[in-house]
């Protein structure tokens, strides 16, 4: 009866702790009205050239975009700047180019073939200066964790002071959206932070769901042709199948009066 009674005991405390564990990851994501969500969906041109300036002004300096080239932010179904100003943009940023004549490596500045500039030289200089923590590449985020464009933007709003009895590391942040809710980040965005170029005022909602569009548009950049490609087809198997509906019924209208 005792080692019966230790079962029962033991399973009643895993299953508790269980549950406790699995009701503490289960933290419904934020939710906010994206423009590309949906058959027709299609990105806010604004919103993008704002989470470009954000990604810029705050993330760059950690995160890389590595996929992404300066010409990208030209190009129909983007933030759609103009050439000039995709050009005007690469031209503040220097790459290391070469060997030159002389087979020497120089820099220079950017052009619109060039890659987003990265912040660190490669992954052992990105963990030295973030504490052994190594910020993931933003290219293809958006697609690459589980929730999407909800997980990154509730992340971006979800610190908060750690509850009661939790204690964190030093450089540590507590963050209920985030996976075991600790991260080495520090709260990148408050009020004000940037000064937007249209005069939208420039919130820590605004810049989140901003910032986040633009990754989003980063990691699926054909999002908009896909919309539209899938949309043709929709139409095109309706058509078709009151054509083919028609044609039977006619057929068979003709059986039955011979019937």
């Amino acid at each position: 009866m005792k080692n019966i009674s230790k079962i029962i005991f033991i399973s009643l405390f895993l299953f508790v702790g269980t549950h406790q564990v699995n009701s503490a990851e289960k933290v419904e994501l934020l939710k906010t009205d994206w423009s590309f969500k949906g058959l027709l969906g299609k990105f806010d041109r604004g919103s993008l050239q704002r989470g470009y300036q954000v990604y810029t002004e705050v993330c760059s300096s950690c995160h890389s975009m590595k996929y992404v080239s300066y010409r990208n932010l030209a190009e129909e179904g983007g933030p759609e700047f103009t050439e000039e100003q995709a050009k005007a943009i690469a031209a503040n940023f220097e790459v290391l180019d070469g060997p030159n004549s002389d087979g020497e490596m120089f820099t220079r500045p950017a052009k619109l073939s060039d890659k987003f500039v990265m912040p660190y030289e490669n992954v052992k200089a990105a963990q030295a200066a973030n504490g052994g923590a190594y910020p993931p590449d933003m290219s293809v985020l958006a697609k690459a964790r589980s929730g999407g464009v909800d997980y990154i933007y509730s992340v971006l709003l979800g610190y908060e002071d750690p509850p009661a009895g939790v204690i964190l590391d030093d450089g540590v942040y507590y963050n209920k959206y985030m996976y075991g809710n600790n991260i080495k980040m520090s709260q990148p965005l408050s009020d004000g932070l940037v000064e937007y170029s249209d005069g939208t005022v420039a919130s820590e909602e605004q810049m989140a769901k901003d910032v986040t569009t633009f990754l989003m548009w980063a990691a699926e950049p054909h999002l908009e042709s896909r919309h539209k490609m899938g949309f043709k087809a929709i139409l095109y198997l309706i058509i078709l199948t009151i054509l083919v509906y028609f044609s039977m019924k006619k057929i068979w209208s003709r059986i039955e009066s011979k019937v």
